[in-house]
């Protein structure tokens, strides 16, 4: 998937399997979808691996929170599993555990996401433990003070790992309106004083079942797996379908830097300086703009014998690492070059990087350069896809937050079909090598 949390399976290493016989069995088909009456969008499909995973996609994050209330989608996702109102605390971990399943959650910028893996057999009794606690929570008074201190740990953590705090500056450099600016987590002080109530609110707000897309993969019929989620809406659940669906916000993408946007920090955790080079790019919104992208930061800083790694690390020796992604997210996506070096060579690195966007915007990238990442990226997409887990994960996430399954189901490929001109021709629009944000951090 391009550039995000789904794309990001674009830097697992291809496993050492036969590529034919694997793109056929892994190769994403068109799974069954199928919206209940109140609203919930199902996408269910049967696969051969002993195992069911249920994804549940909520299209809320950090995004859509008030500086008042910012980490209250994740101080949520916490919340979530302290039970509903037929589950006490700690009842349904127990039940999912007790049968050798497992659970897990995650909150971004735009949606959080539940889910659940169990064994087939066990399906029709965990999946609707799981629909409960999403759908229903309670968010109890007292468990909601305790958890409050937990969320507070975690931020403090955060707050004490130099990555995080670098990913910090680079978002508050790149994005200056844009709520992406702000951290997932939310920030101390605001943590300390929100409710209870606010967080019901919240739920009561984005937790309809019109804001969900519900994704269930694995060894059972189609048929089985929707039904048993329609069974849970039609047994005593049907208050659940008169939530009214919330009014979605919407969000401006910010011009391109106009100018070399400078920022410098000193860190003295730091052993050695850290740079990001950054330019803001197309975004979920422009889904076609982001594949000449993400194969560019292939081309540019995937492996060793990609440009920038030989040039800069393996040649001249003046950076220790060094990378390039492309991050697409609904209202913005970002360019990013990162390395780390010497502070010394800092300005020779940042000239390098500019010399290597110059040339592509003077020669378009090799025809063997763009057939090596072009197959690259469209196999370790196949085999990244071949789970339950996995296959649900890029379901829910194209449907609830791309708005739509076809970009996945034909990812190889879209990736095979994007040209060299493609290619300089983003370059040209996007990579401006006299107009960037760039933070340098010194020891």
């Amino acid at each position: 998937m391009p550039a995000i949390v789904i794309p990001r399976r674009l830097d697992v290493a291809a496993p050492d399997h036969d590529l034919n016989d694997l793109a056929t069995k892994a190769q994403l088909s068109a799974p069954t979808q199928y919206i209940l009456p109140n609203g919930i969008k199902i996408i269910a499909e049967q696969v051969p691996v002993d195992a069911v995973n249920l994804s549940i996609w909520v299209d809320v994050g950090s995004a859509v929170e008030s500086d008042d209330i910012n980490g209250m989608a994740h101080f949520l996702e916490h919340m979530v599993f302290k039970g509903s109102e037929r589950l006490g605390l700690g009842e349904f971990e127990q039940a999912i555990e007790s049968h050798g399943g497992n659970t897990n959650a995650a909150t971004s910028q735009d949606y959080t996401h539940f889910y659940i893996n169990v064994a087939p057999k066990d399906f029709a009794k965990l999946a609707p433990l799981q629909l409960d606690i999403v759908l229903k929570s309670s968010i109890p008074d007292e468990e909601f003070q305790r958890e409050r201190h937990v969320v507070l740990e975690e931020i403090r953590r955060s707050e004490d790992n130099p990555d995080r705090r670098i990913y910090r500056h680079i978002s508050e450099l790149v994005y200056e309106q844009l709520p992406y600016r702000r951290a997932v987590l939310g920030p101390v002080d605001v943590i300390e004083n929100v409710t209870s109530e606010q967080m019901r609110s919240f739920h009561r707000q984005w937790y309809a079942p019109q804001n969900m897309t519900i994704a269930v993969v694995g060894n059972l019929p189609v048929s089985e797996m929707i039904g048993v989620i329609a069974n849970y809406f039609e047994a005593g659940n049907q208050e659940i379908a008169i939530a009214a669906k919330p009014k979605p916000h919407t969000f401006t993408a910010e011009k391109p830097f106009e100018s070399i946007v400078r920022r410098e920090v000193t860190d003295p955790s730091l052993k050695q300086a850290r740079l990001s080079m950054s330019w803001r790019v197309a975004s979920l919104r422009d889904l076609s703009e982001t594949y000449p992208l993400s194969i560019l930061a292939n081309i540019l800083g995937s492996g060793r014998t990609s440009r920038m790694v030989q040039d800069l690390r393996e040649n001249r020796r003046i950076v220790d690492r060094i990378s390039v992604s492309n991050s697409a997210m609904r209202w913005q996506g970002t360019f990013q070059v990162f390395a780390k070096l010497n502070v010394e060579d800092v300005e020779i690195v940042e000239q390098a990087i500019r010399e290597h966007i110059i040339k592509l915007h003077e020669t378009p990238v090799t025809d063997e350069e763009l057939a090596k990442i072009r197959t690259q990226v469209s196999n370790r997409f196949i085999f990244g896809n071949e789970s339950p887990k996995e296959r649900a994960g890029i379901y829910g996430y194209y449907d609830r937050i791309v708005g739509s399954l076809e970009p996945a189901l034909n990812y190889p490929d879209l990736m095979k079909s994007i040209t060299k001109e493609d290619i300089q021709a983003a370059v040209r629009k996007y990579l401006n090598p006299d107009a960037y944000g760039i933070l340098i951090v010194k020891p």
